[in-house]
């Protein structure tokens, strides 16, 4: 799996570097400014894009503008967006279009390799990876004023974050020690209580429940 990396950190880019290839990724490139990211993106078509939000020159958003625009020159192009805050503008703009292959991960996640591996992994199969503080915000901000989302319960609250952050039931199963049937009663009545279309595609049931919290802003 061919991936390239944007991160102006070099100690950071080298382990990441390392890190990828020791759970057998080829770097395509890894590069270090929002120059190097458009031309490489743009000419090596990688699997999958790993990419820093802040690079050189401007230091503001220009990773994730790249990346934006390589998903409108090749539509659907995995990427996986680092940060190192919180910004819900950005989880917003990377999944405006509706498509999946999207990640938004804070940098210290990076230290888990497992983690992070696996959502490189997730993305590049055209899944959904987004942190979890990213999701408990959104919730943090509807919960308190609307009425569907109130209805919810503990434990569906539960099982919404994990099904928002692109786990499949049987991950959720897993993480919450339930039976997959249960995960599976749950789901349905999350849907039903948020007006959303039920659906058996993981990354299609994650992208309606980011929309729906992100509603209204």
């Amino acid at each position: 799996m061919r991936v390239v990396l944007a991160e102006d950190l070099f100690l950071l880019r080298d382990g990441l570097v390392r890190l990828l290839e020791a759970f057998g990724f080829e770097i395509a490139a890894a590069v270090e400014s929002g120059p190097e990211l458009d031309r490489a993106l743009a000419e090596l078509e990688p699997d999958v894009a790993v990419v820093d939000v802040r690079l050189p020159p401007s230091h503001t958003d220009e990773g994730l503008q790249c990346a934006l625009k390589a998903r409108r020159a090749r539509p659907g192009l995995p990427v996986l967006v680092l940060s190192q805050h919180v910004e819900q503008l950005y989880a917003r703009e990377l999944l405006a279009d509706g498509t999946g292959g999207v990640g938004y991960l804070l940098k210290d996640r990076v230290f888990d390799a497992e983690q992070f591996v696996d959502a490189v992994r997730r993305v590049a199969a055209g899944g959904t990876a987004m942190d979890p503080q990213v999701i408990q915000q959104l919730l943090a901000r509807r919960q308190g004023d609307d009425r569907p989302l109130a209805r919810l319960t503990p434990r569906e609250l539960e099982v919404l974050e994990l099904m928002a952050q692109g786990r499949s039931n049987a991950a959720i199963a897993e993480r919450l020690v339930v039976t997959e049937r249960a995960v599976a009663k749950h789901t349905s009545n999350i849907f039903a209580k948020l007006g959303l279309e039920v659906s058996d595609d993981d990354n299609r049931r994650v992208l309606a429940v980011l929309a729906y919290l992100d509603h209204g802003r």
